[in-house]
């Protein structure tokens, strides 16, 4: 059976997703890029970009894991753009410019309708407006069989934890404080839901954690 997976979601030590002030000019808010310093660095994210270099083992061993067997995604709002309320017009078109990383259908989360964006590399924006349930189903029809990968940020992911639909969870803890901003695991009690760690494996750079849901 198909699941819906989340991979390479960093947070830092003190629990935060994102920084505060997501801007164009801070897409991960305030500090947030420092977070992600674990995959940038690695072979997989840089194939991603056309680039030959990378580095190997445990830090891109997991960034690979998270495109195996993908065949769609889901995005909160934020993940695909600053832009708040109604679409002003369609000139924004994600933050990865016309080759975004994805090559699948994606499908964004959001309350404002807006036509479906078809990108180079196989890459379709489509605009969910009805629903975590609504974007899950049209992602796993899309998939035909194969999992689908839940991008983020921290309130989608928390919205689809609360309703115990996320199967198996990637969490790369980074050795950064944050202090504020979008904090992954606040309020929800992972027990509860029925999630266990399932691998816990430390590189020199993140300390990679895998929930399973039992």
């Amino acid at each position: 059976m198909a699941k819906l997976r989340v991979h390479a979601f960093s947070i830092s030590l003190d629990g935060y997703g994102a920084g505060p002030d997501q801007s164009v000019e801070n897409p991960l808010g305030v500090g947030g890029e420092e977070l992600h310093e674990w995959v940038v660095a690695t072979r997989t994210f840089q194939k991603l970009y056309g680039q030959s270099a990378g580095t190997t083992g445990v830090d891109d061993d997991f960034a690979a894991r998270g495109f195996e067997n993908i065949g769609a995604w889901i995005l909160g709002r934020n993940m695909f753009g600053p832009v708040r309320g109604a679409w002003p017009d369609d000139t924004w078109k994600g933050w990865w410019g016309d080759n975004p990383p994805y090559h699948s259908d994606v499908f964004v989360l959001t309350h404002h309708p807006r036509a479906s964006i078809r990108m180079a590399g196989d890459t379709t924006f489509h605009f969910v407006t009805d629903g975590i349930h609504a974007a899950l189903e049209r992602a796993k029809a899309s998939a035909k069989g194969r999992d689908v990968r839940l991008g983020g940020g921290a309130a989608t992911i928390q919205q689809y934890l609360r309703a115990g639909l996320i199967d198996e969870m990637h969490v790369a803890i980074a050795p950064v404080l944050l202090g504020s901003g979008e904090h992954l695991f606040n309020g929800i009690d992972l027990t509860k839901l029925g999630y266990r760690c399932g691998e816990h494996v430390p590189s020199a750079a993140a300390t990679h954690v895998v929930l399973v849901r039992t």
